[in-house]
């Protein structure tokens, strides 16, 4: 079954030292783009976690959100160097601009990195990076449940859209004997209106039909049309990453369409190939979409 690209999941742990909740989002993206955001004490997760998110999901761009709070005792050490460069910024603009107040200590503490847990750098401990790995694996079951339902409904647009076009086929299909004969009667008419009384060479006419025929003969693009219509369904009922296949092969069924109008000029074989054109690109949209 195919999945769709849009789609959210989110899992969570709470043990006694520390609670974490993982948001996952992801949305269209020709292929895989993972954009991380968790707090400084987990960048040596980053990679491992990036990795698991790469083997259950293709493509997309997926959100990692992550938020981590430490519920145990934690001690907090100044960082000195970055107080002092803040306060020393702060009195030159004091003095250059000519402002007036003092830096307060809630404003000080409230600045980004201003305190920092005394064991930051230090390898976490086995329990915490075991909850945050169970809750982005509970994120992506449920990121890909969700993906996998809206492919369903995907699915069977796609296919509705698929038998809309094999409808328009058979008209062209079932029209496209008459070409020969629409093309000798549109010749007779203007060999019979430039001559008027002049008789026409049937042998020579019938020469010019059987060339003109030949160069608007549309049953290879017929035949490709129909393969292309198998090869759509087959993939669609597939499962795996087929966003790029399918693409592929309706730029393909977009390819033909267009050259049965170039050269056909029957009314009911134009409207059948507009037709196709229509539903091609709206199946071109929904493709997007599609892992």
């Amino acid at each position: 079954m195919i999945k769709s690209m849009t789609g959210y999941g989110q899992g969570s742990v709470t043990a006694d030292t520390f609670k974490v909740t993982i948001d996952l989002r992801s949305v269209n993206n020709r292929n895989l783009d993972i954009h991380w955001r968790a707090p400084m004490e987990l960048v040596s997760l980053e990679i491992p976690l990036k990795k698991q998110v790469q083997a259950t999901i293709t493509r997309g761009r997926v959100d990692v959100n992550i938020n981590f709070t430490q519920t145990g005792d934690v001690e907090y050490e100044i960082n000195r160097p970055l107080v002092r460069g803040y306060l020393e910024a702060l009195k030159t603009m004091r003095e250059e601009f000519g402002l007036a107040g003092e830096a307060m200590l809630d404003t000080i503490s409230r600045l980004p990195n201003v305190l920092q847990p005394m064991n930051k750098g230090a390898q976490l401990p086995a329990e915490v990076v075991q909850g945050i790995e169970t809750a982005l694996m509970q994120a992506l079951t449920a990121l890909v449940a969700m993906r996998a339902v809206e492919g369903h409904e995907l699915q069977k647009e796609l296919l509705a859209r698929i038998d809309r076009i094999q409808s328009a086929l058979r008209i062209i299909e079932a029209n496209a004997p008459d070409i020969t004969t629409a093309y000798r009667d549109k010749l007779n008419k203007r060999l019979t209106d430039l001559l008027e009384n002049v008789s026409v060479d049937e042998a020579r006419l019938a020469q010019e039909v059987a060339y003109l025929a030949e160069r608007a003969d549309i049953s290879e693009e017929i035949a490709r049309l129909n393969s292309h219509l198998v090869q759509l369904r087959e993939l669609i009922n597939s499962s795996g990453e087929i966003g790029k296949k399918l693409d592929f092969l309706l730029q393909e069924t977009n390819r033909e369409a267009n050259t049965i109008l170039s050269k056909a000029s029957e009314l009911a074989i134009c409207d059948a190939a507009i037709e196709i054109k229509t539903e091609v690109e709206k199946l071109r949209e929904q493709a997007n979409n599609v892992e």
